[in-house]
């Protein structure tokens, strides 16, 4: 690892890549790191990544860097990339070389040098990315558990101010090192070397990565998720722009849910769609579809859980009472649902 956190050991490195050892190798059903990755509202790629894995350069074919590739593939149309390394405690200099490479110039002189006993090595990596997406906004989530190579990776944007750090101080490991056996069967860790940025001519140990958001580490993804949506405003035009916004006003609903009507109003059949109450939440149901789950907006609107490129604006008549509503889309499109008379009591 770039620098395993104390009393903890080296991050353990992977298997060489090769059919040979492929059964064997422990990392394959941890999917080399890559836990989850998607596309968030408002066209935000996310990658949750647990591990750098590790792999030799120059084998294309290594199985962490086909991986860490097809995430990067997925997230390569998003507006802006949020990389979450709350739960990563580290592992390959090679996946941050790699990683960094795939937001950054070739051959920019922003990696780390690790300063050993026995000689010097970089993190820059020997294969670059093929296609950098150099001006993508980029946020980094990290947290006291973010450690070792996910720090690198992390300090290493930042400084290159390439990336926007958000959550708490990582762990502040830097050193590389391992355990060295002392007497009564005990061992300690001693560092072996030390990496330096040749940013700031120093590296994290003990103070770890700060961010420039400071949110505990739970509200780092909703945090970052604004972040990017404001981010992507500022630029967006037309539809798109529709679209983040509808985004950053559902997530902010979602954080700070405005005063809600009562659900009864809305319950009721709007011609083949049924309004349902469910959990203290509203939700449309037709047929044998599933329940699409409405959250508040204020007023009359809502907006649809998980998707907020769909809204539901209820329409009330003269009297107060819920006559209709439509359903609309971030690019224009809409539907009006007229509701049904109420059964005769």
């Amino acid at each position: 690892g770039a620098g395993p956190s104390a009393g903890v050991g080296p991050a353990p490195r992977l298997a060489p890549a090769g059919p040979a050892n492929a059964e064997r190798d422990p990392f394959r059903r941890a999917n080399y790191g890559v836990r989850r990755v998607e596309i968030l509202g408002g066209n935000l790629g996310y990658i949750d990544l647990r591990m750098f894995a590790d792999f030799e350069f120059g084998q294309p074919d290594a199985p962490a860097r086909k991986t860490i590739e097809a995430a990067l593939q997925t997230v390569a149309n998003a507006d802006a990339v949020i990389i979450d390394l709350r739960d990563n405690g580290g592992g390959s200099p090679a996946m941050v070389g790699y990683l960094s490479s795939a937001f950054t110039p070739k051959g920019a002189d922003i990696y780390n040098t690790f300063k050993y006993r026995e000689g010097t090595a970089s993190e820059a990596p020997k294969d670059w990315y093929a296609a950098p997406r150099l001006d993508v906004p980029l946020y980094l989530l990290i947290s006291p558990r973010t450690g070792s190579a996910a720090e690198a990776f992390a300090y290493t944007l930042k400084n290159a101010r390439r990336a926007v750090i958000v959550g708490e101080a990582s762990a502040g490991a830097a050193n590389p090192g391992g355990p060295v056996p002392v007497a009564g069967g005990f061992a300690v860790f001693v560092s072996n070397g030390s990496p330096i940025s040749p940013i700031t001519k120093t590296n994290w140990e003990g103070d770890g990565v700060q961010p420039d958001v400071a949110v505990v580490p739970a509200k780092a993804l909703e945090t970052a998720r604004a972040l990017a949506l404001e981010t992507v405003l500022k630029t967006a035009a037309g539809p798109d722009a529709q679209d983040a916004r509808w985004a950053l006003e559902a997530i902010r609903a979602e954080a700070s849910p405005p005063a809600a009507k009562p659900l009864a109003d809305y319950v009721g059949g709007y011609g083949g769609i049924d309004i349902i109450q469910l959990d203290g939440r509203i939700g449309m149901k037709r047929g044998k579809r599933p329940v699409t789950v409405l959250l508040p907006l204020g007023g009359d609107s809502f907006t649809v859980l998980d998707e907020p490129s769909r809204r539901v604006v209820f329409e009330r008549d003269a009297k107060g009472a819920v006559t209709a509503f439509e359903a609309i889309t971030s690019d224009g499109r809409s539907a009006r649902y007229r509701r049904e008379a109420a059964p005769a009591s």
